[in-house]
């Protein structure tokens, strides 16, 4: 098991692999000159989150070129644990995200008017919440 001051931070490498096996996150950005969070379907391709929106969407327009963040998690309420991992970088817009992850956000697509959200992973942080071992004893990570 992790100790309590391992499971305190996870490495990029952990952030992006735990980030790809999760299918809803969250994008946060600005609209109207306030903070806004929409849930979205989305997947991991290399250092992308790549988000599919109807083509013209409001949240196209308001994230395009903007500097976003994006948050996915697995938290387990009954057993009290989990993970969250957190991404802050610039979102572009594109019609086609290529082949990996068009294949991958099918189910998330429906008909052909779409676009797609990529948020390069700039900055990208996580952490394990919950009880984890330290040695022969639980700790509140």
């Amino acid at each position: 098991m992790r100790s309590a001051d391992e499971a305190a931070g996870l490495t990029r490498a952990e952030c992006l692999r735990l980030m790809g096996t999760a299918a809803v996150g969250r994008i946060v950005f600005t609209r109207q000159a306030l903070p806004a969070v929409a849930p979205v379907g989305f997947v991991v391709d290399g250092e992308d989150v790549v988000i599919p929106v109807p083509r013209g969407s409001g949240l196209v327009t308001a994230t395009r070129g903007a500097i976003v963040a994006f948050q996915a998690d697995d938290l387990d309420a009954a057993d009290r644990i989990g993970w969250s991992v957190t991404v802050v970088g610039r979102a572009r817009v594109v019609r086609d995200p290529g082949d990996r992850a068009r294949e991958a956000l099918r189910p998330w697509t429906a008909g052909t008017g779409a676009e797609f959200i990529l948020v390069s992973c700039g900055r990208i942080s996580g952490q394990r919440v919950g009880v984890v071992m330290a040695g022969d004893h639980e700790t509140a990570a």
